[in-house]
């Protein structure tokens, strides 16, 4: 058979040195026909070998027949209902080929994504536990969003999973942007979404937060993550790149390398842009919606009556307030880095927020005024005399409030 350097030797000598037939047969040593064949055939030889017979021939009609009732059945299973005993890689490879016959095709999407278009958002929980104090650690959530355009990645680790971690999360992942895209895909998160008959329905809270924001929401399918299949690669991206040889001292800490190592890794080239995503971003950022004047504030917050048990308890934790509010409504305000109660618009606590469980926080000037109040408590209740009705700036006073 002419193999391909001989055809394409046969040519050239043909074509470029303008040879005969008789004399590139003379110089080869080949046939003229071969010669012939060589010049009409504008496409090189290909050797075509006949496929040799295979053991899984004789059982194909099985197969076919039990992939048109259940397409989707396992190799192994077929292979133990046709009674199969010999290699289980020539019957896997044949039951691939045949699959696609009775299964439709279910192909990915591939997108292309506007200026401003959208962004992906989705929680990652790294597989280290951060050391939250008192010899406490745990694996915390980081909420990472995509831009679909620029593919510029943004992150935060935060407390929980609950609605307002996240989208505390998400508003501080949103300033580090510095826009906000005209929608947003999210996952079923439950603090974000819930289903009823197959509906999905965003919870009051998530509605308050993209309504300030005037954000438009998709909510993909379950069990469907190729649907935000930017988001799903930068998580892998991030435990692959990110995560290994590190260690944390706190989450304040992976936060700040964090933030170190996006600066980076948003400089890279895109293996499917072929640019750079802080090359996109600008273009990205002037499409999308400004951020409003007022921000959505989704810190949680409750209104109680202070007992003379003058702590709060927010989760797992209490935290001290000043004894001066006992008795009266106080408003509790706790967002990722702070818990601040206020009283008739008076400021009486203002705590660093604890990610540690069960702590009690207390700060000593509160300490200070619960034993100067008692001691005038009990002056007063140790004298039998009547007395006089102090005001209560009197105690401010003395405590150092005032």
């Amino acid at each position: 058979m002419l193999d391909v350097e001989d055809w394409a030797e046969i040519r050239r000598l043909h074509r470029a040195e303008g040879l005969s037939i008789k004399e590139i047969t003379r110089r080869l040593g080949v046939a003229r026909n071969t010669v012939r064949t060589a010049l009409r055939s504008d496409s090189p030889p290909v050797f075509d070998r006949k496929p040799r017979p295979s053991a899984v021939d004789a059982v194909e009609p099985a197969i076919r027949e039990l992939l048109e009732e259940f397409p989707r059945m396992p190799a192994t299973v077929i292979a133990e209902r046709i009674g199969w005993d010999r290699s289980m890689t020539v019957l896997k490879d044949r039951v691939r080929d045949l699959r696609p016959l009775f299964l439709p095709a279910d192909p990915c999407q591939r997108t292309d994504y506007r200026p401003g278009e959208l962004a992906q958002w989705d929680l990652w929980f790294p597989a280290t536990k951060i050391p939250l104090g008192q010899a406490q650690e745990a694996i915390l959530p980081v909420i990472v969003g995509v831009s679909g355009y620029s593919r510029h990645i943004v992150a935060r680790m935060i407390p929980s999973k609950e609605a307002h971690d996240i989208l505390l999360g998400h508003l501080a992942c949103l300033l580090d942007l510095g826009a906000v895209p005209r929608k947003g895909v999210y996952d079923n998160e439950a603090a974000l979404v819930s289903r009823h008959n197959g509906k999905p329905n965003l919870t009051e809270a998530f509605q308050r937060f993209r309504g300030t924001l005037g954000m438009g929401v998709v909510i993909c399918q379950p069990g469907d993550p190729e649907a935000k299949g930017l988001v799903e690669r930068a998580n892998g991206y991030l435990e692959t790149s990110f995560l290994p040889g590190r260690r944390f001292s706190s989450p304040a800490d992976f936060n700040a390398q964090l933030a170190l190592w996006l600066r980076r890794a948003n400089n890279r080239v895109h293996s499917t842009l072929r640019c750079r995503p802080s090359e996109r971003i600008g273009e990205d950022r002037a499409a999308m919606m400004a951020l409003p004047p007022v921000l959505p504030d989704p810190a949680w917050r409750e209104t109680k009556r202070l007992g003379r048990d003058h702590w709060v308890r927010i989760g797992t934790c209490d935290y001290s307030v000043h004894p001066r509010a006992i008795g009266r409504r106080v408003e509790i305000r706790m967002d990722l880095d702070e818990v601040v109660v206020t009283c008739a618009g008076d400021e009486v606590a203002r705590h660093p927020r604890s990610w540690a469980r069960h702590r009690t926080v207390t700060d000593p000037a509160h300490e200070l005024a619960r034993k100067v109040m008692r001691a005038f408590a009990a002056a007063v209740a140790d004298d039998d005399h009547d007395v006089e009705v102090r005001d209560l700036s009197v105690y401010d006073r003395a405590t150092g409030v005032a």
